[in-house]
């Protein structure tokens, strides 16, 4: 699907029971700590607003030093990767995001982020 990136995303229906729980980590540059947290204070509400309308829920992330665990709810971690990426309040964020991340080398084939897999969860 084709879509206009000046075009709002189409909202995505989740059933909470359709959602599962995804993590993965990244990791920062050295030196980005601080800035890194402060940008968090200040998420624009149209990224907020994006996030919410794509489906995702439940968005955690924890710093130890460098690394970064995030966690989230969603149906379909690709799909609303590939929606996200069409939007402007996306593509802004990561505009000043970017700069903060080290690359990631270990990417398995299709992945957007080095994933990790849930072993355990008590509700």
């Amino acid at each position: 699907m084709t879509m206009n990136a000046g075009a709002p995303l189409p909202t995505t229906s989740i059933d909470s029971r359709d959602a599962k729980r995804y993590a993965f980590m990244l990791k920062l540059r050295p030196g980005t700590e601080e800035a890194y947290d402060k940008a968090h204070e200040v998420v624009s509400p149209e990224l907020l607003a994006l996030l919410k309308r794509v489906g995702i829920s439940e968005y955690s992330i924890f710093r130890r030093d460098l690394l970064l665990l995030l966690t989230l709810r969603v149906a379909d971690f690709e799909q609303v990767w590939k929606e996200m990426e069409l939007d402007p309040a996306y593509l802004a964020w990561q505009k000043i995001m970017t700069p903060y991340f080290e690359s990631v080398n270990d990417l398995r084939p299709g992945e957007f982020f080095p994933m990790m897999d849930e072993v355990f969860y008590l509700p």
